[in-house]
């Protein structure tokens, strides 16, 4: 299904009797993507779809204010990214494990889950990246994994583009010291 352009999606989210269609269409059009970064970032595929849903909730909500400043995958991206720095929040403050406790328990789940897919490698890769900031760790999802340009990921974080280099960089410094030690 090619994906309907933002106004005619939106115009059928503000139309009562297209907006149930509307909600629907937009949740099909972005699902996966958003399921993909915050997966990325929250690991337990519980908590993902946790996130994921209250991301849609908040986009529900909020739709109104959307500006057109930028794409609406670009608003929605941002919601998501909200979220999940705010799940990795809360999480750290419900539990009374420090955070390398909190690094073991998500590699741990790395290892036993069967919808963790990858070779050994990939499997490194992604424990390395769960030791990196949340915000590096964000920067280098979106730009690795998601292959967006820094133009987006800035609309989408609200950082300079200059700043997101800076957070890349050090994020892939980091990974290559967290690799070489294993």
């Amino acid at each position: 299904m090619v994906p309907l352009i933002d106004a005619k999606l939106l115009e059928m989210i503000k139309t009562p009797e297209t907006r149930d269609k509307g909600y629907r269409v937009l949740i099909e059009t972005y699902q996966k993507r958003v399921y993909g970064l915050v997966r990325k970032m929250v690991i337990i595929h519980e908590d993902a779809d946790d996130v994921v849903q209250n991301t849609f909730i908040k986009a529900f909500k909020n739709i109104h204010k959307f500006n057109h400043k930028s794409s609406l995958f670009t608003w929605i991206y941002r919601i998501a990214v909200n979220e999940s720095l705010n799940f990795l929040e809360k999480k750290k403050r419900w539990t009374f494990f420090s955070m390398e406790d909190h690094h073991e328990v998500m590699e741990s789940y790395l290892d036993k889950s069967p919808l963790v897919d990858g070779d050994e490698i990939q499997r490194k890769l992604h424990k390395a990246i769960i030791r990196l900031p949340e915000k590096q760790r964000l920067v280098f999802n979106l730009r690795y994994f998601e292959e967006l340009p820094y133009e987006e990921i800035s609309k989408m974080t609200q950082t300079s583009v200059g700043g997101l280099k800076a957070s890349y960089h050090h994020a892939v410094k980091k990974l290559e010291e967290i690799l070489k030690e294993e």
